[in-house]
């Protein structure tokens, strides 16, 4: 299995996965039914989750249900427990949607929601993140997960968010970090895919973030808030629920009245 879907996710465009891999995991995790684990964001059991990842992949990683990776299920928890997210009433701009969370988005009640992306087919609205086609302080919440290791300037796309962003509204901004580094690597003469594998984890990368990720932000603008929350949790849990052990939550403010 791990070598299966190794090959898939990198040699299969991500926007035709994104119209097909719902179904095919449907009939993998009649082969997975168990109660080892457990994802939060549908609810499934499961003996384990599916491995996941391009060249090594990650074990127990992937629901075969509704496709939530591990960063997802931690995402859904935090929300849930430290958010007003699901009650109050929110206009949410979510770039990149994860198929795992749009459907559920669309049924909240309390949610004025607007999906939005370049190239996914799973995206109402098409855009490039460097110029967002929306008037500033139009949302009150923004999700944008592992899209800044992509986008050729960062800081202006992170600027972007800010602006569409009301007063006193929130985002949550996550992308890969490797944290035995102190900064950021981007470099201009890394640009072929191997090197780009090599140094920035996988070919379509433009940087790797290091502990200095909170600061790139800031630099757009954003309060930042690095919370530890899944490490607070109880060890039985973080298991049963799969969740990444070292990943910080970096929920983004906007303050006062600034664009």
């Amino acid at each position: 299995m791990k070598q299966i879907i190794s090959f898939v996710i990198r040699y299969i465009p991500r926007k035709y996965l994104q119209r097909v891999s719902h179904v095919a995991m449907r009939v993998v995790a009649l082969f997975y039914r168990g109660n080892l684990v457990e994802c939060p964001v549908c609810g499934s059991r499961f003996r384990k989750f599916l491995p996941y990842g391009r060249t090594n992949p990650r074990e127990n990683a992937l629901c075969p249900n509704c496709l939530a990776l591990e960063r997802h299920r931690l995402m859904w928890l935090y929300l849930q427990r430290r958010t007003d997210f699901f009650t109050a009433p929110h206009k949410l701009l979510h770039v990149a949607p994860e198929h795992c969370f749009i459907g559920r988005f669309e049924k909240l009640p309390n949610l004025d929601y607007v999906t939005a992306d370049i190239e996914s087919p799973l995206a109402k609205v098409k855009m490039d993140i460097h110029r967002i086609p929306f008037e500033a302080g139009t949302f009150d919440v923004a999700f944008c997960n592992h899209v800044m290791e992509h986008v050729d300037d960062d800081i202006q796309a992170m600027r972007e968010l800010h602006r569409v962003l009301r007063p006193g509204g929130w985002a949550i901004i996550q992308s890969p970090q490797d944290v035995t580094r102190a900064t950021t690597l981007q470099d201009p003469a890394i640009t072929s895919p191997a090197d780009r594998e090599k140094y920035y984890w996988q070919d379509d990368h433009q940087r790797l973030y290091g502990r200095d990720y909170a600061r790139r932000l800031e630099q757009a603008g954003f309060s930042v808030t690095e919370d530890r929350f899944v490490m607070e949790l109880p060890a039985a849990e973080a298991d049963r629920y799969a969740l990444p052990k070292g990943e910080i939550i970096y929920l983004c403010r906007k303050v006062g009245s600034g664009q």
